[in-house]
């Protein structure tokens, strides 16, 4: 099942201020992550799956 990464962070209960505190990144760079003008490294991407609690293969990387 595909999500976007808002979704993603939305059904993880997060605001994009939390989410951007746990992942590690600026509020500005999970914005972008979820617009797709930006990507994430590995590091952040495991991240990412830690805290939403999804897998990277069940994410898309724009916005909708």
């Amino acid at each position: 099942m595909a999500l976007t990464l808002k979704a993603a962070r939305v059904n993880a209960g997060l605001t994009q201020a939390e989410a951007a505190k746990i992942i590690g990144v600026s509020e500005q760079t999970l914005v972008k992550y979820e617009k797709g003008t930006a990507y994430p490294n590995v590091r952040t991407l495991k991240r990412i799956e830690d805290a939403y609690k999804v897998e990277y293969r069940d994410l898309v990387f724009y916005g909708i």
